[in-house]
């Protein structure tokens, strides 16, 4: 008799194929960013999946672009989805909740940046919403948002 499989693994790849991803997930939750370079990165807002940081598995060519001195954004050089936000310091890589069915699965229960998001839409439920000072002080509190 075999393992049991694990019930939280996700699997997912980018619009083309050419990369893709698995890891899983102790808790499930997708978090959505609104500060001006994740709007300019993704054309909305980004909304990453929480995976847990040892099981994430990425294949494939990865492009990265330094959006900031403390993170960096992944890609597709092909088809362009993104892949992940990166940051530096710790190496930890939120992927992108489209590339899993159903984001995974996981509700909504972050949003960073919320005081900016757009005036044009916004998102429903009861989760937590940062502000763009709540959320500088967690991921870079010398330094601030540059763009």
């Amino acid at each position: 008799m075999g393992d049991a499989p694990n019930l939280n693994q996700i699997e997912g790849c980018c619009l083309c194929g050419a990369i893709t991803v698995r890891g899983t997930m102790a808790r499930p939750m997708v978090r959505a960013c609104h500060c001006d370079m994740c709007r300019k990165h993704t054309s909305s807002m980004f909304m990453s999946i929480g995976l847990d940081t040892d099981s994430i598995e990425v294949a494939g060519d990865v492009q990265t672009y330094a959006s900031s001195d403390w993170a960096e954004r992944g890609f597709c050089g092909s088809c362009g989805s993104t892949i992940f936000y990166r940051t530096l310091h710790d190496g930890a890589r939120n992927l992108s909740a489209g590339l899993f069915d159903n984001a995974g699965g996981a509700p909504l229960e972050l949003e960073y940046f919320a005081d900016r998001c757009p005036q044009g839409y916004h998102l429903a439920g009861d989760h937590r919403k940062m502000t763009t000072q709540e959320t500088i002080a967690l991921f870079a509190p010398s330094e601030g948002e540059t763009r």
